[in-house]
């Protein structure tokens, strides 16, 4: 199936999904889905024999600071079946960054969208598992916004000494290397 094709197709699926394609850079179709629409709209593509998107290849979010809407969630879709794929964005404002869960729809959504959680500040609503995934729980600010603080002024923390003699240190080096190879 032809993007154009594809397209046309896309734009039958929910009617009231707010949909807007966009031109891409590549030959996958990229489209626009409001984030009250966005669940029905990925269910239909997930269960419409004639479209199949029945994987989650990714799931990933962009901030555009200083822009609004601030954040674009990405989805990246594909059909098996019909050898397709599809680029699927919601747009988000930065005081307003949640949109629903996807694990309804694809399960496997879960920890991806605990990532753009805590990496972003994005909202996943009805999520199952809410915790922080790559950062502690105690951290403060969402490290992949484009507004976080580069430079963090933290005492650098230091240990004991190595507690090794030189000849100690060359034997291990040695054992390595014949380990290795």
């Amino acid at each position: 199936m032809e993007s154009t094709a594809l397209v046309a197709l896309l734009q039958d699926v929910d009617p009231e999904a707010g949909l807007e394609v966009v031109a891409s850079s590549d030959i996958h179709p990229t489209v626009y889905v409001s984030r009250e629409r966005v669940v029905p709209f990925l269910r239909q593509l997930r269960d419409r024999p004639e479209l199949r998107f029945a994987l989650l290849a990714e799931l990933t979010a962009v901030d555009i600071w200083p822009h609004e809407p601030r954040f674009e969630v990405i989805c990246i879709l594909v059909s098996i079946e019909h050898r397709l794929r599809l680029r699927v964005k919601v747009r988000l404002h930065g005081d307003d960054a949640r949109m629903p869960t996807l694990t309804g729809v694809w399960p496997g959504a879960n920890w991806l969208e605990r990532e753009i959680w805590d990496m972003f500040g994005v909202v996943f609503d009805g999520h199952p598992d809410p915790r922080r995934i790559l950062m502690p729980e105690d951290w403060d600010g969402y490290p992949l916004r484009k507004d976080y603080p580069v430079q963090i002024q933290m005492k650098p923390k230091t240990t004991e000494a190595m507690q090794m003699t030189e000849a100690e240190f060359r034997a291990n080096l040695l054992n390595d290397r014949l380990t290795r190879s």
